[in-house]
């Protein structure tokens, strides 16, 4: 089928969805979440078929891999997106004009939404539900690395739809050939926005190539700073804990920056939790000879700092009070989420002042850079730019605004 055909079909399919009666939506994303889990062994063995053409060192597997818990933590998730208050039809703005004319300003869907994202197969079912809970139709770009996982997830999808009485085409699936993303470039007749999710070059191709209006996810080159009034052991676990808990995500963290006045006290405890996970770590001159001993210990080069490692791998740097590690962060951040660590209230509110990004931390992990943890449901992906969505990138918005205005005649 030619991809001109694929985008019509799920522009034309949109009108059905946003007219089901929302008890009928709602009931349906249920419906799709319970279908996960009844072809939870379908759902992966299609992803071990992705998987086992895949290096098995790649840490990037993770991103890759779906397993029973995660499946059930998709389901949960779509529960929590059904739960959520229609985002469409809400009356932004209303007044009556001197003349009589009534204006009202409503919120509505964007219409068809494409997506092009890599790896991750969560991200299928993600867009999915976040699009039919705003009552957009979506067309699916993923990679060919889970084309597996992805055709059966979009299979899933469709039958609920269809049992539903709408057409399979709302969730459309487009193959998994890199050429495809250029005719999706060029389709402004069906596609109302774009929204790329993965790699920092992945997202500067299609901001760079496309006409059809893009809404960034961005990519997370995270820092966590370590002040020198941090309590050392929140120090430890949060630094830790935004390395080590998913390094293979957006919202792990990068760069530790440690304030040269503690960096002999915290960087040995740091150091003694980073090996228990074999972390290896691209240290800076000062850091190096604290950490000297260490067995999976690099020299930091300059392009170490501002790398997305997505992997265990963290650089570390001392810095010699907070004007260098704001600096340092202003260089090298993509403005996804920074952390300062520290007791000093004048030092964190500074930090939350100047740093930016689209999640600042004090004492707390980058990791909860998340729309699940924000209490916003699944999300698209993290938006790094600032206009029209910043942050988890979630339901409430996948929708616009339309001006509905009535007269009695009026004219100008």
């Amino acid at each position: 089928m030619a991809i001109e055909n694929i985008l019509k079909k799920a522009n034309k399919a949109k009108t059905a969805l946003q007219q089901l009666p929302e008890k009928q939506l709602k009931k349906l994303l249920r419906s799709l979440a319970e279908a996960i889990i009844k072809n939870e062994a379908v759902i992966i063995k299609a992803n071990q078929k992705d998987l086992a053409a895949k290096n098995p060192d790649d840490p990037k597997n993770d991103r890759l891999m779906l397993n029973a818990q995660r499946l059930k933590g998709i389901a949960g998730s779509i529960k929590k997106v059904a739960a959520l208050p229609d985002p469409t039809g809400e009356v932004l703005a209303a007044r009556t004009l001197p003349n009589r004319l009534k204006l009202k300003k409503v919120s509505v869907p964007l219409g068809v939404v494409g997506a092009i994202y890599e790896s991750r197969p969560n991200v299928t079912y993600d867009i999915a539900a976040l699009c039919l809970r705003s009552r957009n139709a979506c067309v699916l770009k993923g990679s060919s690395d889970a084309q597996h996982t992805n055709k059966i997830s979009v299979n899933i999808i469709q039958k609920i739809l269809k049992e539903y009485g709408l057409d399979a085409a709302t969730v459309s699936l487009l193959p998994p050939q890199r050429e495809v993303v250029q005719e999706m470039f060029t389709a402004t007749k069906y596609l109302d926005v774009l929204i790329p999710r993965g790699s920092d070059g992945l997202i500067s191709f299609v901001r760079q190539n496309s006409l059809v209006p893009v809404i960034e996810t961005g990519a997370g080159v995270c820092h966590v700073y370590v002040e020198k009034t941090a309590n050392l052991k929140d120090a430890v676990n949060i630094s830790v804990n935004a390395k080590v808990s998913r390094p293979s995500v957006c919202n792990a963290a990068d760069a530790i920056l440690v304030d040269e006045a503690i960096a002999s006290q915290f960087l040995p405890q740091l150091s003694e939790e980073f090996e228990k996970f074999k972390v290896e770590i691209f240290a800076d001159a000062t850091a190096h000879k604290l950490l000297k001993n260490y067995p999976y210990l690099q020299k930091a080069k300059a392009e170490d700092f501002g790398r997305e490692f997505l992997s265990l791998k963290c650089a570390i740097k001392t810095v010699k009070g907070i004007d260098e590690a704001l600096d340092h962060i202003a260089k090298h951040s993509t403005k996804h989420s920074e952390a300062i660590v520290s007791s000093n209230k004048k030092a964190c509110d500074r930090f939350v002042t100047e740093v930016d990004a689209a999640a600042v931390y004090t004492n707390a992990s980058t990791r909860f850079t998340d729309g699940e943890e924000f209490g916003l449901g699944a999300e698209i992906g993290i938006s790094t730019q600032k206009l029209h969505a910043r942050g988890p990138f979630a339901l409430e918005k996948l929708v616009t605004e339309k001006w509905i205005v009535e007269g009695k005649g009026h004219i100008r």
